[in-house]
């Protein structure tokens, strides 16, 4: 099985990468730097998860101490919300490349379809998604920026040559996108596991040749700090997973990894330990048969754990639904 998607610009994606949202800021330099030593080769970053300084560090001493070469790495960020203005776009990526010690991006997704009042640097960084958190009743402050403008100042980027592939996160505008569109996206980014399946939309990307990289692979495990999913539905537990685990000789969490690459996706587990880096790489000398793939397939409930219709109301008090 080939270890990379060939993008519509003849850019190779590495198939695993390491998602880095939620870790820990002192941890991250390190585990950057140990996953480069693993093998990895993907690593997927946002201005919202607040680290990137810390994931430069880390690409840094994994360059210093010869383990690669920048050129060896693919390194993805994504445009936040409150930068969606034309004007504020290559200020936005300038200060993501400083921060990550860079020149340029392999990838720059425009992370939500969602536009939100301008957060000035200096004020606030990363901005978040409440315009003022001090507030008597903090909420989000939408602007009306339309999607065309956005994606126009990302086409500015590839031309610029400060990025090489841009494309879209958490996105379903992929129509009228490509109708509109001077460049056209390389990747979608997307929630995808085995609970959230989105068959439709991965086949529409197909056809469009839209690359896909699926963010949660392993589902609820990402969310339950969060209060964001209950343990029981936790993937890993689930018969048609623990069966196939034992028949494999691997974990249920390797067997719902390859799932996932086996369906022409990129992934990007998240892990905060160095001794899961190796078992999350480690699925490409072993293959699901046809009827697991599909008893796999089959444990879709259509549940969306990063839903914005939820949980932009719940922790930020303001209703904002994108997929409805």
């Amino acid at each position: 099985m080939d270890r990379e998607l060939v993008l519509n610009t003849g850019d190779r994606l590495p198939l695993v990468g390491l998602g880095l949202w939620k870790m820990p800021e002192e941890k991250v330099p390190d585990l950057v730097c140990e996953a480069i030593r693993a093998g990895y080769r993907h690593l997927d970053s946002a201005c919202d998860y607040g680290n990137e300084a810390a994931v430069g560090r880390g690409i840094r001493q994994a360059l210093e101490a010869g383990l690669c070469r920048r050129e060896d790495l693919w390194v993805t960020s994504k445009l936040w919300n409150t930068y969606h203005r034309r004007e504020h776009v290559r200020p936005a990526l300038e200060r993501t490349l400083s921060d990550l010690g860079l020149d340029s991006l392999d990838l720059y997704l425009i992370h939500f379809p969602i536009a939100l009042e301008f957060v000035p640097f200096e004020h606030r960084y990363p901005p978040g998604w409440l315009f003022d958190p001090e507030a008597a009743e903090p909420k989000m402050q939408p602007v009306r920026v339309p999607f065309r403008e956005t994606w126009a100042a990302m086409e500015d980027l590839v031309d610029a040559g400060l990025v090489r592939n841009i494309g879209v996160c958490n996105c379903t505008l992929l129509r009228e996108l490509l109708a509109e569109c001077r460049i056209p996206p390389s990747v979608l980014q997307i929630e995808l596991h085995p609970f959230l399946t989105q068959e439709k939309l991965l086949r529409f990307c197909r056809e469009a040749g839209i690359a896909v990289t699926g963010f949660s692979p392993l589902g609820a495990l990402s969310y339950l700090a969060l209060g964001m999913a209950e343990p029981s539905e936790s993937l890993l537990n689930q018969p048609v997973v623990t069966a196939a685990a034992i028949r494999h000789g691997r974990t249920p969490a390797q067997i719902v990894l390859r799932w996932g690459i086996e369906r022409g996706t990129a992934i990007v587990p998240m892990t905060s330990r160095a001794e899961r880096l190796a078992e999350n790489l480690n699925l490409f000398d072993f293959a699901l048969t046809p009827e697991e793939h599909r008893d796999i397939s089959a444990l879709d409930r259509h549940r969306r754990f990063n839903d914005p219709g939820v949980f932009c109301e719940q922790a930020f008090n303001t209703f904002f639904p994108i997929y409805e």
